[in-house]
């Protein structure tokens, strides 16, 4: 365990996001997602909701401020719905760590998989909620 760092952080994961640089992104990915498909770099965080990772990550770098969407979730496929109580969760989570956020932009299905292929990596939950997939964008983190 350390200090200031949530125990939700396993090490990899942990050392995924220090590694990480501005531009580079993270998907964290519903219980559902293809994420082996989609990408290498693959971490595993069964169980755990995005909501409870979002808070535990984004104390540890900023949004890229130097973008229009530095996230993303996967829009619903034609004929599909959204639950908008799976963007109000996260949206909550995020703006608990980062209250100035800029809007969540939704990207078409095959679009959203494009981009976990580029993707720094990929985190796979314990998500269940439908289309509750979300990539954030790290910026340059502030040297205090």
């Amino acid at each position: 365990m350390l200090r200031g760092i949530s125990p939700l952080l396993s090490p990899d994961l942990l050392s995924t996001l220090h590694r990480m640089g501005h531009g580079d992104e993270i998907v964290l990915a519903d219980a559902h997602f293809p994420g082996d498909t989609c990408n290498s770099r693959v971490i595993r965080a069964d169980g755990l909701a995005i909501p409870a990772l979002i808070e535990a990550i984004l104390p540890l770098f900023v949004l890229d401020p130097y973008v229009d969407d530095p996230i993303v979730m996967m829009a619903a496929v034609p004929g599909d719905t959204l639950d908008p109580a799976v963007l109000a969760r996260y949206r909550a989570a995020i703006e608990r760590q980062a209250p100035d956020a800029p809007p969540t932009r939704h990207i078409e299905r095959f679009a959203f998989y494009d981009r976990a292929k580029a993707a720094f990596a990929v985190v796979l939950t314990g998500e269940t909620a439908k289309y509750g997939n979300i990539i954030l964008k790290k910026g340059v983190t502030p040297v205090d």
